[in-house]
């Protein structure tokens, strides 16, 4: 009998230690570690995955670069254009995704969606959460139907691996990688070595097969993908489902992707019948109102290579308990603090004794520096109670000096603010160079510094 061998995992970031020890030396959390047993066994051909015959072998023995030849693979393009989008143009054969979100926030419906809509296309679905009559009744709900999509309903990967050999198929979505376990690791479900056995599994039938993987994994309360950190390294591009379970709008991020864009944007609508592509997000951005209120202005912002007008909301009041408070959602704490003290060093404005609240609508977290100028119209907007015109929008960055700063693409944001109807754009005289703005039908004001955009605006 082989001789049992037990390690100690760090259940935060996976961690291992030879003994218990209090606070992980990796994380620091405390009262993280817990005993696994990790003593494998010898793995036989009958129950791991193997290249088949008419596989081509890969060569271990290490070639020139001039040597290797290269031929461009097609990428699987899906129905869902915001997925397309999101992956850099389409699913890479032989590619690992890991996508992970809330529960109930919609993986499962996403990934389920995506199975039914490859027509042509052979998929495995594998759920070990859920039953095949439960599943069936998701399916039901959804529009898009095809006959090459398989359901099984198994946890152990020995057995999938014997599935996968028979049904062959094109695509296989894991649902969840928490949920599986291995024969070779004696240790439960959702276990740092369990998670990291079954994705390598996983990740060595994905390379040699050429089949395209897909993980649904969960997120602890932090917000961060469960299991060692070591599993989104081993995928080839982790994607975050973001959004309010309370709300209809769901986003669909990438943090990693070894074959496109990081900054890629997805935007989906949760309705009764699935989620539904949104292709013009700039419209459920800006909120639809018929009375002018201060304290809302329009910036444009870029999502990767897509423009967004999104809408900035402030409320700038006295403050009534001691200190002011600076609360913003959607925006950076630290870069609006910049802002209010730009807006008081350099423009004047005495906002040391307000209580300052931002939001960008939408539920979305916006990080570029465009939206400076916004931010700023906004919060004056509010603290002088002059509503700014509902169809001006600005995008500039704001410097320390009380400059207005050049951005970058500045030709693509215009065209989005004219395609939706907006009459007037602020932006940085700076973009004049190199740019041939007389192109555009949309009134262009251009200044260098915030105190000439806020003469014009607010007199």
């Amino acid at each position: 009998m082989a001789k049992i061998k037990t390690s100690y995992f760090c259940q935060n970031c996976g961690a291992q230690s030879a003994k218990w020890i209090g606070k992980c030396p990796a994380c620091g959390e405390w009262n993280t570690y817990v005993e696994e047993v990790v003593q494998r066994e010898e793995v036989t051909p009958t129950t791991a995955w193997k290249v088949g015959s008419s596989t081509a072998q890969v060569s271990n023995k290490p070639k020139s670069i001039a040597d290797i030849s290269y031929q461009e693979q097609h990428r699987i393009v899906t129905p869902d254009q915001e997925l397309n989008r999101v992956l850099g143009g389409g699913i890479v054969p032989g590619s690992m995704v890991l996508i992970g979100g809330e529960p109930g926030i919609g993986k499962s419906t996403l990934m389920l969606q995506i199975a039914l809509g490859l027509s042509g296309l052979k998929v495995l679905y594998v759920s070990g959460e859920e039953s095949e009559q439960q599943i069936k009744m998701r399916a039901e709900r959804l529009t898009a139907q095809t006959s090459d999509c398989f359901i099984l309903t198994e946890t152990g990967t020995q057995n999938i691996f014997k599935q996968v050999e028979l049904v062959r198929p094109q695509v296989l979505i894991i649902d969840s990688i928490q949920t599986l376990h291995s024969s070779f690791i004696e240790a439960g479900a959702g276990s740092v070595s369990q998670v990291r056995e079954c994705t390598a599994e996983l990740l060595k039938f994905a390379k040699e097969s050429g089949t395209p993987v897909f993980l649904i994994g969960h997120i602890t309360k932090e917000g961060n993908l469960a299991g060692p950190k070591i599993l989104e390294h081993m995928v080839d591009t982790v994607l975050q489902f973001e959004g309010d379970r309370h709300m209809t709008y769901r986003i669909l991020r990438t943090t990693k992707n070894r074959f496109g864009s990081t900054s890629e944007l997805g935007i989906y609508e949760m309705l009764g019948t699935g989620l539904r592509e949104v292709s013009n997000p700039s419209e459920i951005l800006i909120s639809q109102r018929e009375d002018a209120f201060s304290g809302i202005s329009i910036g444009a912002t870029l999502e990767g290579n897509r423009p967004l007008l999104i809408e900035v909301q402030s409320l700038v009041s006295p403050a009534t308990y001691g200190t002011p408070q600076r609360t913003s959602t959607g925006f950076d704490g630290k870069r609006l603090n910049m802002l209010l003290a730009v807006l008081e060093k350099r423009g004047g404005y005495r906002l040391g004794a307000q209580d300052v609240f931002l939001n960008i609508a939408g539920g979305l977290k916006v990080e570029d520096p465009a939206l400076d100028l916004a931010v700023c119209a906004s919060i004056l907007s509010s603290f002088e109670d002059i509503a700014i015109p509902s169809t001006a929008a600005f995008a500039a960055e704001v410097g320390l000096g009380g400059e207005v700063r050049a951005v970058n693409r500045v030709e693509n944001r215009i065209t989005e603010a004219e395609k939706l109807g907006f009459t007037d754009i602020y932006i940085s005289k700076y973009n004049k160079k190199g740019v041939d703005l007389s192109k555009f039908s949309i009134n262009i004001h251009a200044y260098g510094r915030l105190e000439e955009v806020f003469g014009s605006l607010f007199g």
